[in-house]
């Protein structure tokens, strides 16, 4: 008498039986996890970092199907500006020094530090700012690619913020 696996085999031998492992994430849990991925391999990124005096420095590190990982270091001072990321997701974390992040007019205000990972959804509205004396490194995943950031205006708030805290610097973009 023949059982089923004598007859069928080892149904895990058979590729076309099993799911092929994503090459590309295609969930929010996925992106973070490529995203800490590359973060936690200093290796990969440390190298590549550059500086520059006039405005943030970035560079593209992988894309995929509908994503972009990209890798950014702001000097002092430096910000993005008031912005959003248009239709884009996204998953960011920050590498070394500090960054803040600025949400609701620039009234709430949060330090970002190597570690956790921050997510985001389309609409967002933001500011991140180098407010510290140290240069900082941040890694940024964006799904879909980041193919707009739409600047948003200050707000009474915001300068209301800015005059309360006299020691933050000017932004730089």
């Amino acid at each position: 008498m023949y059982s089923d696996n004598e007859i069928a085999g080892d149904t895990t031998a058979l590729p076309h039986r099993m799911t092929p492992p994503a090459e590309h994430p295609c969930t929010v849990a996925g992106f973070a996890g490529l995203l800490r991925s590359v973060a936690d391999c200093p290796e990969q990124w440390a190298p590549l970092v550059g500086y520059d005096p006039t405005s943030r420095w970035y560079r593209r590190l992988r894309t995929g199907p509908g994503y972009e990982l990209w890798l950014l270091s702001w000097l002092p001072g430096q910000g993005s500006g008031r912005h959003d990321h248009g239709d884009a997701h996204g998953v960011f974390t920050v590498l070394a020094g500090e960054l803040t992040e600025f949400t609701a007019g620039l009234a709430a205000r949060r330090a970002l530090r190597p570690g956790p990972t921050r997510v985001f959804a389309p609409g967002y509205v933001h500011e991140m700012v180098n407010a510290s004396l140290e240069p900082a490194v941040s890694l940024h995943l964006y799904h879909p690619g980041l193919t707009t950031m739409p600047m948003h205006a200050g707000t009474a708030e915001a300068a209301a913020e800015r005059a309360a805290h006299p020691g933050l610097p000017a932004v730089r973009q």
